[in-house]
């Protein structure tokens, strides 16, 4: 007999049992109850090691399923991903990306090169006008040069002129 038989009888013996008036109490056969109760310990060890042998095998199920699933995911991710990188779209759209990408380095580097004879262009004129600078103030300052070393050469003329009348005037002065 299982241990749910057991506990049926037990009620039974309880729902027979003649009442002891005005306590709400029932009188049973102490013996019979005694002897259920053995019977319910001796089969419990069989229900507890069917019941713990039902929920390892539940474990079991629950986890083959668990591995199950998560097999089929990664399966159904893998079949996913193969028709996304083989459909037809998506390899146009790689294609396309590839040549916008061109056209952006190819545009970019037009531009560098655009800048770099801009560039070269406006050093170029600061160059030419930095010449026609020095040249203009080279010209400036070779004319002040020019005109400042005259008139040295004009006092320098002067001051023999002065020397020489001052020679002459000396000489001729002490002959008298």
């Amino acid at each position: 007999m299982t241990v749910l038989d057991l506990l049926e009888e037990i009620e039974d013996i309880v729902d027979k049992a003649p009442g002891v008036p005005l306590t709400g109490k029932v009188m049973v056969d102490a013996d019979e109850l005694r002897t259920i109760v053995m019977d319910i310990r001796k089969s419990l060890p069989d229900d507890v090691h069917q019941a713990q042998w039902i929920k390892e095998e539940k474990e079991r199920i629950l986890q083959e399923a668990r591995s199950e699933y998560e097999r089929l995911i990664k399966e159904a991710q893998k079949q996913a991903d193969y028709l996304v990188d083989t459909n037809d779209i998506t390899v146009r759209a790689h294609k396309a990306s590839e040549e916008i990408i061109q056209n952006a380095q190819n545009y970019s580097k037009e531009l560098k090169m655009r800048t770099y004879d801009y560039m070269d262009k406006i050093l170029f004129d600061m160059e030419n006008k930095m010449d026609e600078f020095g040249m203009k103030l080279f010209g400036e300052m070779y004319g002040q040069l020019e005109k400042s070393m005259g008139n040295l050469n004009d006092i320098l003329k002067s001051n023999r002129e002065e020397i020489k009348v001052m020679a002459y005037n000396t000489q001729h002065s002490s002959e008298e």
